[in-house]
């Protein structure tokens, strides 16, 4: 049985030798990408200034964030680093594209959840489903269930349940890409154990 701050700590141990742990920048730049290439895919790849914009929308975003493209830009050359985005050439204007599935090595329809754990905070199974409905359309929660599983059971695992607050009836679950220290106070995903992120 393995409490959060297990997970956690075997994560970000494991996470590091290929990939470190993202800054809360860099998770809005990558989960603005996969949110507007699906959204907007005539303005897709994006132009930095799209980009910015995109990252400080202020609708549909927790938190709300002021980025200036100074600070896109960098956020951009670490996902670089992590081959989750590339420069895409042969425009007038430089422009950006993803490439999360592969680089953090899940299908379509995580990379779907992940997103919207990026853009929107931890959530419910039901909201992640009405959240990613232009993303990826699952049939039911059961499937966004299935999904969270398989990512809560990767090595590193990459979601996991938050114990439920006053008042909820549903836990809520959050995405361990994230630095350490930006990772709520969680439980294991099956077992529901709740411990400190250290």
């Amino acid at each position: 049985m393995h409490t959060a701050s297990d997970i956690s700590q075997a994560s970000h141990q494991e996470f590091a030798l290929s990939h470190r742990p993202l800054t809360l920048e860099e998770a809005r730049v990558l989960a603005v990408l996969v949110e507007k290439q699906h959204t907007v895919p005539d303005s897709y790849p994006l132009s930095l200034n799209a980009l910015t914009l995109g990252c400080n929308q202020k609708t549909a975003r927790e938190p709300v964030m002021q980025l200036s493209e100074a600070d896109v830009l960098q956020a951009i050359n670490g996902l670089k680093e992590l081959s989750l985005v590339n420069e895409v050439s042969g425009s007038r204007v430089v422009r950006f594209d993803h490439n999360a599935a592969r680089g953090l090595g899940v299908p379509s329809q995580s990379v779907a959840l992940l997103t919207m754990l990026m853009l929107r905070g931890p959530q419910t199974s039901a909201e992640l489903r009405l959240h990613t409905e232009r993303l990826h359309r699952f049939a039911d929660v059961s499937s966004v269930e299935g999904f969270l599983e398989e990512l809560a059971d990767k090595q590193p695992p990459r979601v996991v349940k938050l114990p439920r607050g006053p008042g909820e009836r549903e836990n809520r679950l959050t995405h361990l890409l994230f630095c350490e220290a930006q990772i709520p106070v969680a439980t294991s995903f099956a077992h529901g154990v709740t411990s400190s992120a250290r």
